[in-house]
């Protein structure tokens, strides 16, 4: 995986929050001598920390290693461009006391996993972000500069909520703008709306429109909504979803009912792909919840093509790749671990799995295969 490198796309005043947009530059010096260039995108749904999940990674006191938890999955992250996914917690200083439900506080550690093993960004606007306050939120995003992981959704101003947030991908420019349907009731400071964006069709109309004028020729939705635990989506996603395709959004990805929804293509609407895709919930990638559907999610896989002389953009094809979580005992000691499902022979050599997990592991697959293909069959199970 290639990180990403922030670069600051107008003039140095005030540093970083003064400017209009900014963007990620990556793999631009990956450009096909050919007139089509490439680019393949991995999504993940809720990104988790319950209790149970920092006391299995802690080394001492307050010293936490997360690691592990990605030992099967990061080479899956390392054939695609660009990683991202939902930061469902908050993240504490060194030395607090740490949380679980209901309101999130998680050691600064599970961060510098997600930018070890292969991600680069993450939307961070759902019902737990302002769990710690407004104080949570400016913490959490330290950390993220610190890991060098890219943020969108939650805010440290004004001025940093409204810059567009641009990744360049061999030659292909995205914008990514993220949503939340609420708070869980965390009151939104007086005068700093700024903190978190939630689902408001005005504002997301506005930003979409303010991508384009910017130069994004791709604009990538995210939002956290629906019912929880819910296998399809509520007539409310399915609402805001065709008024985001109305104002012109390419690309949809979603989570928060923990559970994977379905995915399915659309005409899209002034916008730069002919057809786009809504995954309506990429359900849980990591977390301690352990009832059937809640403990299986999936990588999913945009893989897009440029044709550098036409400026045409298309989607070549969508897949998935079934993931489940497992959390017991291995030859290291006590773990959590997401393990990539799709190809059975893999999971069937592992020791710790015993038949009960490999049960668990052959519904969860087969559960996933009818809900993402719900309503096309032309997601296609990603094949290693």
């Amino acid at each position: 995986m290639i990180k990403t490198v922030l670069l600051i796309t107008s003039l140095l005043i005030s540093y970083f929050f003064s400017i209009s947009h900014f963007e990620l530059k990556i793999n631009q010096s990956l450009v096909s001598i050919d007139s089509i260039v490439t680019i393949k995108i991995a999504a993940v749904g809720d990104l988790m920390c319950h209790s149970p999940q920092f006391n299995y990674a802690r080394v001492n006191k307050d010293s936490f290693d997360f690691n592990p938890v990605y030992r099967f999955v990061k080479p899956l992250f390392e054939q695609a461009d660009f990683t991202f996914g939902n930061l469902e917690t908050v993240i504490g200083k060194k030395g607090s006391t740490y949380s679980g439900y209901p309101r999130f506080k998680s050691p600064e550690e599970y961060v510098s996993a997600l930018a070890q093993n292969g991600f680069d960004f993450v939307c961070f606007a759902n019902n737990h972000t302002l769990d710690q306050g407004e104080a949570g939120v400016y913490t959490t995003i330290e950390t993220l500069n610190k890991n060098n992981l890219g943020y969108t959704g939650a805010f440290q101003s004004q001025s940093d909520r409204d810059s567009i947030r641009i990744i360049k991908l061999n030659e292909i420019r995205i914008a990514l703008l993220a949503y939340s349907y609420g708070t869980n009731g965390s009151m939104i400071p007086k005068g700093k709306d700024y903190l978190i964006n939630l689902i408001d069709l005005a504002l997301i109309q506005k930003d979409i429109l303010k991508a384009r004028e910017i130069g994004a020729e791709l604009v990538l939705v995210n939002y956290h909504f629906g019912n929880e635990y819910q296998r399809i989506p509520s007539e409310f996603q399915k609402a805001v979803v065709n008024k985001t395709i109305e104002f012109g959004a390419d690309l949809i990805t979603a989570s928060h009912p923990h559970v994977i929804q379905p995915a399915k293509f659309f005409k899209t609407q002034n916008a730069k792909l002919d057809s786009g895709i809504v995954a309506y919930s990429l359900g849980n990638f990591i977390s301690n919840q352990r009832n059937r559907f809640t403990d299986a999610g999936v990588i999913l896989y945009l893989n897009l093509e440029k044709n550098l002389n036409s400026k045409q953009i298309k989607i070549t094809s969508v897949e998935y790749l079934p993931t489940w979580v497992f959390k017991g005992r291995t030859e290291r000691g006590n773990e959590y671990l997401i393990l990539p499902i799709n190809v059975d022979t893999f999971y069937q050599e592992l020791p710790f799995l015993t038949e009960i997990y490999k049960a668990k592991i052959k519904q969860a697959k087969s559960d996933t295969d009818q809900i993402i293909t719900y309503y096309t069959q032309n997601v296609k199970l990603y094949r290693h």
